[in-house]
C-alpha cells in the first residue's frame, strides 16, 4: 500500500498491489481511502482508493461548490493512469460520483459496484419540511434581511449531522447540492454491469430504493445483493461481501 498523486498532484489516493490498476474505489461523504483497506488488498489485482476533494488526506477542497457531476469531472483524469476499462466501486457519496463516471466515460468503466448510495431514484414521499421558524428565516435571508452569520447558525442547528460536521462552508454547500440530486438519468445511460450491494438495515440508502434503481438500468444489467444485519457502512462492516462483488466483474475488466 502506497500513497500516490494523480492528475498532476490535484488528487491523491492509495494504491494496493502494483500496476496495472484495474479497480478504482471512491469513499463515502468525508471518509477517506482508508475505508477500503479491508476490501482491496485481497482482490489479487492492482487497485486504487482515492481521497476525494475536501474529504481528508492530501486532496484539497474543490475550487467551488459542486455536485457529484463536478466531482466526477475531478476524478475522471485518474482513469488515464489505470488499466481501462476498470471496475469502479463507490460507497455512499462515492457511488454518486462513480455513477456519473460510468455514464460519461462508458468505454473506461467495465463495471460498477455501488453500495449504500442514497437518492439513486426520486423519493416516493416528500421530504420532511424544516420547522416554520427556519423557513421564515431562510426567506428573510434570501431578501437580504437576515445576516449570513445568523443564517449559518440556524443551518448548523437545524441541519443534519453531516452538515454540522462539514469542515468548511464550501463543503456544506457541496452537501446541500448533492442532497437534492437523484440519478435516474445516469442509471438509464449506464452501459456496463451494475452490482448493487446494500445493507439490510441501511436507513440512509434503503434496499427498497436500490430495488427501484435496479429496474432503471437497461437490459437487466443490474443485480442487487442485500446483506443481512448490515447497516450503511458496508466497506468496514462487510468488506468480504464487497470484495466478492468486485471479483465477479474483474474478468470483464481484464
Amino acid at each position: 500500500m502506497a500513497k500516490r498523486a494523480f492528475d498532476g498532484g490535484r488528487i491523491f489516493g492509495v494504491t494496493h498491489g502494483s500496476a496495472p490498476f484495474r479497480v478504482l474505489a471512491l469513499p463515502g461523504w468525508l471518509h477517506t481511502s482508508a475505508d477500503w483497506d479491508g476490501v482491496l488488498p485481497g482482490l489479487g489485482v492492482g487497485a486504487v482508493a482515492l481521497d476525494l476533494p475536501g474529504f481528508g488526506g492530501a486532496t484539497p477542497e474543490p475550487e467551488a461548490a459542486t455536485g457529484s457531476a463536478g466531482y466526477a469531472e475531478r476524478v475522471a483524469p485518474v482513469l488515464a493512469d489505470l488499466e481501462a476499462p476498470v471496475v469502479v466501486v463507490g460507497h455512499s457519496f462515492g457511488g454518486r460520483v462513480a455513477l456519473h463516471l460510468a455514464a460519461t466515460h462508458p468505454d473506461e468503466v467495465a463495471a460498477l459496484v455501488l453500495t449504500g448510495v442514497p437518492n439513486l431514484v426520486r423519493r416516493t414521499t416528500p421530504a420532511a419540511k424544516p420547522p416554520l421558524s427556519f423557513r421564515v428565516a431562510r426567506a428573510l435571508h434570501r431578501k437580504g434581511l437576515l445576516p449570513d452569520e445568523k443564517m449559518e447558525d440556524l443551518r448548523r442547528r437545524h441541519g443534519s449531522a453531516d452538515y454540522r460536521n462539514a469542515p468548511s462552508p464550501l463543503m456544506r454547500d457541496v452537501l446541500v447540492r448533492v442532497t437534492n440530486e437523484d440519478y435516474e438519468e445516469q442509471l438509464r445511460r449506464v452501459r456496463c454491469p451494475v452490482e448493487l450491494v446494500y445493507g439490510e438495515h441501511d436507513t440512509a440508502a434503503t434496499p427498497e430504493m436500490a430495488e427501484r434503481a435496479k429496474a432503471l438500468v437497461p437490459d437487466g444489467r443490474a443485480e442487487l445483493t442485500v446483506l443481512p444485519g448490515v447497516d450503511h457502512f458496508t466497506p468496514v462492516k462487510a468488506p468480504d461481501a464487497l470484495a466478492a462483488a468486485i471479483r465477479k466483474h474483474l474478468t470483464v475488466a481484464a
